[in-house]
């Protein structure tokens, strides 16, 4: 295989709190020997970034389901599929319909450092709120949502039924994906990407840049925001503890990420 592509959440990790030694030592042998590594997560690029660099690693990610693409070390920007005008004043509008306040993601680029809007009393845990700090521009959503290309939605650590109505609201209009929050255990989380759009998008992206040939991409992924890039890649990897219709489109199975299970990529990398 010449590229790795990987899932953070239920993936590399459990939780991001902790990352097994193991796993770390086996992203960089193969860092090390001239696989790269790409990680391809819903998380935005503050939340994907520090747990990494917590334990030495900056890789290239994709990031928000596959809305952008960049150098963690450096902030170089390979990928980056924003909504189209009024389309997200449309989504906007649909989670307000049902009373909820979502983070909106935005890129407002490295030099500006704005990477989300939050409104007045925004509808996500209060811990992830706070998580942006001066990366968030507070006030009202509909009034700065035209200031910065609009990436993304979320709603993180909140009651599944609120999520659900928000899904719901939301419709076809674009790829919402809804989960449980590992982060904060009982509650659920929403995530709203452009319609159409996936982790593979950012994957393309990367490989015309490297000049790699995406027919020869190892992925490992375990949610429902996983599986176009599952079935696209040339192995697909799950770990047991997965979404049943991730598991489905697995080529191998190996142990869950609290297992340290991402270890047996080198296994599949050079069989």
């Amino acid at each position: 295989m010449d590229l790795v592509v990987t899932d953070l959440d239920g993936t590399l990790w459990h939780t991001d709190s902790h990352v097994d030694p193991k796993v770390v030592s086996a992203f960089t042998q193969l860092q090390a020997a001239g696989v790269p590594v790409l990680v391809a997560t819903g998380r935005r690029i503050d939340s994907s970034r520090r747990p990494l660099a917590a334990v030495g690693l900056a890789p290239p990610a994709v990031v928000l389901n596959g809305a952008l693409g960049l150098d963690l070390a450096t902030g170089v920007r390979f990928h980056r599929a924003p909504y189209g005008a009024g389309e997200a004043a449309a989504v906007l509008a649909a989670f307000t319909e049902v009373g909820l306040q979502p983070v909106v993601h935005v890129d407002g680029g490295e030099v500006d450092g704005i990477h989300a809007l939050l409104g007045p009393a925004p509808t996500t845990h209060p811990e992830h709120a706070a998580s942006f700090g001066d990366t968030a521009l507070v006030g009202d959503l509909a009034e700065n949502l035209d200031r910065y290309p609009v990436l993304g939605f979320s709603v993180i650590g909140v009651d599944h039924a609120a999520c659900v109505a928000a899904r719901d609201a939301v419709g076809d209009s674009s790829e919402p994906h809804l989960d449980r929050s590992l982060d904060y255990p009982g509650l659920a989380t929403l995530t709203v990407a452009p319609s159409g759009q996936s982790k593979w998008d950012g994957v393309l992206a990367y490989c015309a840049a490297q000049g790699i040939d995406p027919g020869r991409v190892l992925a490992v992924g375990d949610g429902r925001n996983d599986l176009e890039l599952l079935d696209k890649a040339a192995v697909a990897l799950v770990p047991e503890v997965a979404h049943r219709e991730a598991l489905a489109r697995a080529d191998h199975v190996i142990p869950a990420a609290a297992a340290g299970g991402w270890v047996q990529v080198l296994d599949h990398v050079w069989p």
